[in-house]
């Protein structure tokens, strides 16, 4: 499924539009158990990621709830119509949009500052990648190093736009939609595997290779979203 011209909601609202329509059918029984991801998907023509985002939309609305390791099951008193606490735009963009376009933008900037960066930066990024793994190995959720990291490597354009598009980017993570998405599918063990992540974005700019800075950030950025949206914890 695409989103109509006609529609310019976010795709995951309107895939929600129509699991909730699916949901007032008699086979959905309060309390009663969601057929898994990958079913819903093959049932309304969309990727299992959009569904993963349309389930948490409904979570959020409180029509549904997601049980870890056990599955999606429809909450025994509904919402009132209109009851949502959050409103479309309070919601946020979609966590797949949101790291489709950190994976153009801040791929394009590691490449492009590669080949310039300065020693003093340099030494000031390997810092805050020491900060990162010690934080993780302490069994903490590096955010803030990780926010510093990439910001960091944003500056060293000299662009202070792409410094804010960087900033503004990786700060959507904050939106209700997406802190519920981790909430259930990040935690520090998801962490665990994105030091040799870092390090290699870290290595190519050291080694100012242009080619492996931009392919390095990029791969770590689709890791990302997977670990959070496509493998995770599954939901079925």
């Amino acid at each position: 499924m695409t989103a109509r011209p006609s529609d310019p909601r976010r795709l995951y609202l309107q895939i929600a539009d129509k699991l909730r329509d699916l949901i007032t059918r008699p086979e959905f029984v309060p309390n009663g158990r969601l057929p898994p991801e990958r079913a819903l998907a093959e049932t309304l023509g969309v990727s299992r990621p959009s569904v993963r985002e349309a389930l948490v939309a409904l979570e959020l609305e409180g029509l549904v709830e997601i049980r870890m390791g056990s599955g999606v099951y429809v909450c025994s008193t509904p919402p009132e119509p209109g009851a949502s606490a959050f409103s479309q735009a309070e919601l946020g963009d979609s966590l797949l949009d949101i790291m489709g376009a950190r994976c153009v933008i801040e791929g394009a900037i590691a490449g492009s500052v590669a080949p310039f960066c300065k020693p003093k930066d340099l030494k000031a990024l390997r810092g805050i990648y020491n900060d990162m793994v010690r934080e993780v190995k302490s069994g903490k959720i590096p955010v803030a190093p990780d926010r510093a990291f990439h910001i960091a490597i944003a500056q060293m354009s000299g662009n202070e736009v792409l410094v804010r598009t960087v900033t503004s980017l990786f700060d959507a993570r904050h939106s209700p939609l997406s802190e519920k998405l981790r909430g259930h599918f990040e935690d520090e063990s998801t962490w665990r595997s994105t030091h040799n992540e870092h390090l290699a974005i870290l290595e190519a700019l050291e080694e100012h290779d242009p080619i492996q800075a931009q392919a390095a950030m990029q791969r770590h950025l689709r890791h990302s979203l997977e670990r959070v949206i496509a493998d995770g914890q599954r939901t079925d």
